[in-house]
């Protein structure tokens, strides 16, 4: 933020509540747009309206564009007359319009679309799936003829920049629309006027489908650090382009739903959601969490006796188990990060999944040298033993879980992040208590 926005923020919400909306709006102004989304989502729902109606529509779209999903910016465009909120809608960008009325419902999509100027832009963008490189993209792109000379290249991106903010990449196609090539800017300018662009434009190695999933649009334009990706159709014809601004969302968007979901909570629930959301949200997976904690625990049943004879068992099965979950959770945060940046070759499975065991197997060995001298001091070398045995072998096998768990929920299009957790800790567990209380009913009773 720069100074003068620093001194602007403060108090624009006490001017709006006093109703003082020209110098609120004269305020409004000087602040970055991402700043007075800031102020935007400070006010409650009547405010936030009035302070979109007093601004003018280009800087209400910017603001509404940066506001955070769980504010719904699209509420406050819905609540608009239809008149107003398409004045916003024209000013945003396509790709920025889309986003924000995809979140409507389509009779509210269809009310405020009826009364922009040119829809048709934001009506192609809204039949994509909004996860998928064609509901990420924007159709404005600048484009060449490969018909071209260098000199007739640049007064039509001339003539294309008067009408777009912002492009990084200049597109080289056919008649009939085909993405032929790139345009390196730098040898735009330097070519001699005559020059045709086919002689120096670069082969259009990368490009997407509309239908593409944006994960993979993003690790794509990480790994090729480019600075926007084309999207094509069937026939290479360019529809549009995907910014790295946009995936720079994509990836927040993932991680936190990722981190969300790791957790055993429902991406869909929203951080300023009422409480009774958050419970409906998470119960579901606590509850599938209770039947296999009730799952683990029958083992314990199993060997109850065991239990009464030797007391010091019922110290360290939750030593072990407690072990064997932290290892398991480590090996299945390592293998989920595989997987969400499309490190799992082909054939490379066991090799995963292996060198997770051989992990576990080694970490188990360490610990179980202060596990089992603990048990050697509190009962004696037959039971030190056993301890550490358990506890090597259950390190061993959170190791093995936390790789192949994961990788099994992918390969049966399941969403690791969601359920891995829950199925790792239960496998630890019951394998903890089973190695403990059984090697201890078989060599200790």
């Amino acid at each position: 933020m720069s100074p003068r926005a620093a001194k602007s923020k403060p108090g624009l919400a006490e001017l709006l509540r006093a109703g003082r909306l020209d110098e609120f709006v004269k305020r409004a102004l000087e602040l970055e747009p991402a700043d007075l989304a800031d102020v935007l989502s400070s006010l409650d729902d009547d405010e936030r309206l009035t302070a979109v109606r007093a601004l003018p529509p280009e800087v209400s779209g910017e603001a509404l564009v940066e506001m955070p999903e769980e504010e719904h910016a699209e509420d406050t465009l819905a609540a608009l007359e239809p008149e107003q909120a398409a004045d916003i809608v024209d000013e945003m960008a396509d790709d920025d319009a889309a986003d924000i009325l995809q979140e409507l419902e389509p009779e509210e999509q269809e009310r405020i679309l009826s009364e922009v100027e040119d829809r048709s832009d934001v009506d192609r963008l809204l039949a994509y799936d909004e996860e998928s490189a064609g509901g990420l993209m924007t159709t404005h792109v600048v484009t060449v003829f490969d018909t071209v000379t260098a000199g007739e290249a640049i007064e039509e991106i001339r003539r294309q920049a008067e009408e777009m903010e912002g492009f990084y990449q200049v597109f080289v196609v056919d008649p009939a629309n085909r993405l032929v090539g790139l345009l390196p800017l730098n040898q735009l300018v330097t070519s001699p006027p005559d020059r045709s662009v086919r002689e120096f434009m670069e082969a259009a190695e990368i490009s997407v489908t509309p239908d593409r999933d944006q994960e993979e649009v993003a690790r794509l334009m990480a790994r090729y650090n480019v600075p926007s990706v084309p999207v094509v159709d069937g026939n290479g014809v360019l529809l549009g382009r995907v910014t790295f601004d946009d995936v720079i969302d994509v990836v927040e968007a993932e991680t936190t739903e990722d981190l969300l979901q790791f957790g055993g909570v429902s991406a869909d629930e929203e951080l300023g959601a009422p409480w009774k959301d958050a419970v409906r949200s998470r119960l579901p997976w606590l509850y599938v969490n209770l039947l296999t904690a009730f799952a683990a625990a029958s083992v314990v049943l199993v060997f109850s006796n065991a239990i009464q004879e030797i007391k010091w068992l019922a110290v360290f099965m939750p030593v072990i188990a407690g072990m064997g979950g932290n290892a398991g959770t480590q090996a299945l945060a390592v293998s989920i990060r595989r997987i969400a940046l499309g490190q799992v070759a082909p054939g490379r499975e066991a090799g995963i999944v292996g060198k997770e065991m051989l992990v576990g197997l080694s970490v188990g060995l360490v610990a179980a040298l202060m596990a089992g001298g603990i048990g050697w001091m509190v009962d004696g070398p037959r039971f030190g033993a056993v301890v550490a045995f358990a506890m090597t072998a259950n390190l061993g096998v959170a190791g093995f879980a936390g790789a192949f768990v994961p990788l099994l929920l992918g390969r049966l299009k399941i969403d690791p992040a969601i359920a891995s957790s829950v199925f790792v800790t239960t496998f630890t567990d019951m394998c903890g208590f089973f190695l403990l209380l059984g090697m201890a009913t078989r060599f200790l009773l």
